[in-house]
């Protein structure tokens, strides 16, 4: 039987507030999700294996590093996706510092190869406070910090759902958004991927396909190619699996729950609101763990 790709995960932020569970669910062998939009609970394998490799994604890998140990010696294989934006904190008000992050980030290649993991500097967020020319020199200092650590970079413009324009409308008293024209966002990303490729890094474009030119590749956040590189799986076992319009993943599955992440980043679509959380860090860790495996409902209709 082919073994599964997990995807850990979209729906929220695991390694930075769910290592002890995703601990809980290796012992078990198998987590349970539930279909955003059918509702079918669906058990997923996590016996080694039936896994092909885990697919993580975070904002803060700190409080998961010592979980990183068990999945060694399990056998487990992984890659890494680390969301490093070093936007201004009215933003991302409970996520660490770029500086932090970097730091982080840097610890993991060392511990296992900067092909592990694919930094994202994503979603590129155009407001009065946070304009081109901010992006861009942002964007250098983090290029300058973490060359030699990743080789990969992920781009994306903040997807305006409606949910996520009505939580940034909130704010119209502290900034303004910048509707930038397609070919001013075009021409600002060559001018990232210029800064990217002087520091010994590509640049690729997550689910804006008007984006891929030049030095700009599509990504492929799920990327099977990079998977049979690093721990040979077969990668014609895998089919190419869109979860959104101009994803370019390959088919994974997600485990997780949404509306539980806590970084409170105010243009999340995995949150019904930045500050609507289902869980808080006042109730007690059964709680919370009990929380997280409720049904996880769709937020984005």
């Amino acid at each position: 039987m082919k073994k599964s790709i997990v995807s850990v995960s979209r729906r929220t932020d695991i390694p930075a507030f769910f290592g002890d569970w995703f601990a809980q669910q290796l012992d078990k062998g198998h987590t349970t999700v539930y279909h955003p939009y059918k509702h079918e609970r669906i058990t997923v394998s996590l016996e080694p294996q039936d896994v092909a490799a885990f697919v993580f994604w975070s904002k803060d890998y700190r409080p998961f590093w010592n979980y990183l140990e068990v999945l060694d010696r399990q056998g487990y294989s992984f890659v890494f996706h680390y969301t490093i934006t070093g936007l201004p904190s009215i933003f991302e008000p409970k996520v660490p510092s770029a500086a932090e992050s970097c730091q982080t980030l840097k610890l993991i290649s060392q511990r296992y190869s900067p092909q592990h993991i694919t930094w994202r500097y994503d979603p590129i967020i155009l407001t009065d406070k946070t304009p081109p020319d901010y992006h861009i020199d942002k964007f250098r200092d983090l290029c300058q910090q973490l060359e030699g650590y990743t080789r990969r970079c992920y781009i994306s413009f903040v997807n305006l759902y409606s949910k996520v324009l009505r939580s940034l409308m909130r704010y119209e008293n502290i900034f303004s958004i910048i509707d930038l024209p397609v070919l001013d966002k075009i021409q600002l990303s060559e001018d990232l991927a210029t800064i990217a490729s002087e520091h010994g890094i590509s640049l690729s474009s997550c689910c804006n396909k008007y984006l891929v030119r030049g030095w700009i590749t599509e990504g492929h956040c799920v990327d099977v190619e990079l998977l049979h590189e690093l721990f040979g799986i077969n990668k014609n076992d895998y089919e190419l699996k869109p979860s959104r319009k101009y994803c370019g993943c390959y088919e994974s599955i997600d485990i997780g729950s949404y509306n539980t992440c806590k970084h409170g980043c105010i243009y999340c679509y995995a949150n019904r609101s930045p500050s609507k959380s289902r869980f808080t860090n006042k109730q007690p860790k059964k709680q919370r763990n009990k929380c997280f495996k409720q049904l996880s409902l769709d937020f984005n209709n």
